[in-house]
């Protein structure tokens, strides 16, 4: 999974009136078109959090896939990094960030 390609596109979201950013990932088995649901920082880490789309544009399965992600700040217009996050303890870090977002949208719903 490491070679894999990736290409950020921004796409209108026909049932929000903002835009929704989604991701194209070219992988051993096909590409996989995921819906950005967050990027989020660990000290100075950047990571970013993606929901895959089947065929319809639904979620898949209901999978988050997580990802460091890094912009190039000399180059605004320059494509995103996405890496594989190889090293268990580092992944392990950024899925706990990311169920702590999670937990922060339910609270901003309930309020």
């Amino acid at each position: 999974m490491s070679n894999e390609n990736h290409k950020i596109t921004t796409e209108p979201d026909k049932n929000m009136a903002q835009e929704e950013m989604t991701v194209e990932l070219e992988l051993d088995d096909g590409t996989v078109i995921c819906s950005v649901v967050t990027i989020f920082s660990i000290g100075e880490k950047d990571y970013i959090a993606l929901l895959p789309l089947g065929e319809n544009g639904e979620a898949a399965d209901g999978e988050v896939w997580i990802y460091g992600y890094s912009e190039n700040p000399n180059d605004p217009n320059e494509e995103p990094e996405l890496r594989y996050i190889e090293d268990d303890e580092e992944y392990e870090q950024a899925s706990e960030a990311f169920d702590e977002y999670l937990d922060s949208c339910e609270f901003d719903e309930i309020l």
